[in-house]
């Protein structure tokens, strides 16, 4: 552990800092982010291995969304570099790093509601081979078809694939955007907030389809949660953000036995950091 005492931040787990590039599946340096005056991350370095499955948590603000959207090409960073499999793909376009083996879904899922599953999941597919395919083709295409059934089986939402997506479940919607997301087998999958919308009852189900699935593959996942028994249950290793910073990067019950890094992450009873890095006054 470092104690930043000039900062007033807590002091930061290194467990799971000490990483290389050689090493890691994902490696970022000194990300920075900034939009006008205010700066959404500062100068951050997270990472991620192989099969590794990481939990991002922190207040709203804290820079939770802007990093995926920086590590997913949806943004490009102000300073920094995102190396992935040793490549320098900073500032990459999305398609080009879905092409490398990068996977996003968002808080809402991007659906074609009047269509059903299958359907959904047949476009995903088709998209992989030729974007100009017509949809006429695409769902006349007996082999797309089936492919699309074993891939939502997989995920085990098969039973509406022929259910018409805006009549389905909030969290079977989740599931199929991100079964999507995923269909050309990525390396490394970025959920933001995958339960969010979704009942306490679905929750639990929900992410636990979507874990059990990825630790089969050993695929890698950065996911943003603000319910911290999922993250819990789920994460092997927490990153913790607050005002655009890493404050512990660590083994998930070292993070959370620090109560600082809670109180952090809770948001309670604690002002923005200035540009100097320190409290600002009340």
């Amino acid at each position: 552990m470092v104690n930043d005492q000039e900062s007033g931040l807590p002091a930061i787990t290194l467990s799971g800092r000490r990483r290389g590039i050689v090493t890691d599946l994902l490696h970022c340096t000194g990300i920075q982010c900034r939009f006008g005056d205010f700066v959404a991350t500062k100068g951050i370095d997270p990472s991620v291995k192989h099969g590794e499955i990481v939990g991002i948590i922190g207040a709203n603000g804290a820079g939770k969304t802007t990093l995926l959207n920086i590590i997913s090409g949806y943004l490009k960073p102000t300073a920094g570099r995102v190396m992935f499999r040793g490549t320098d793909v900073t500032g990459m376009p999305p398609r080009a790093l879905a092409r490398r083996g990068i996977a996003r879904s968002f808080q809402v899922p991007q659906l074609f509601a009047s269509g059903t599953a299958r359907e959904n999941m047949m476009v995903a597919l088709s998209l992989l081979v030729d974007p100009r395919t017509s949809l006429l083709r695409r769902f006349s295409d007996r082999g797309l078809f089936d492919k699309a059934q074993r891939l939502l089986e997989d995920y085990r939402i098969g039973e509406h694939a022929d259910a018409v997506v805006a009549h389905i479940p909030q969290g079977v919607r989740k599931l199929l955007d991100i079964a999507m997301a995923t269909c050309a087998s990525p390396a490394l999958v970025l959920l933001d907030e995958p339960t969010s919308g979704v009942s306490v009852d679905e929750k639990n189900d929900l992410i636990g389809r979507l874990i059990e699935r990825f630790r089969k593959t050993s695929t890698s996942v950065i996911f943003i949660e603000h319910d911290m028994e999922i993250v819990r249950e789920y994460a092997s290793r927490v990153i913790a953000l607050y005002d655009g910073r890493i404050i512990a990067d660590g083994d998930v019950a070292e993070v959370f036995a620090d109560r600082d890094v809670v109180r952090y992450i809770t948001g309670a009873g604690v002002a923005p950091l200035s540009a100097d890095g320190c409290h600002a006054p009340a």
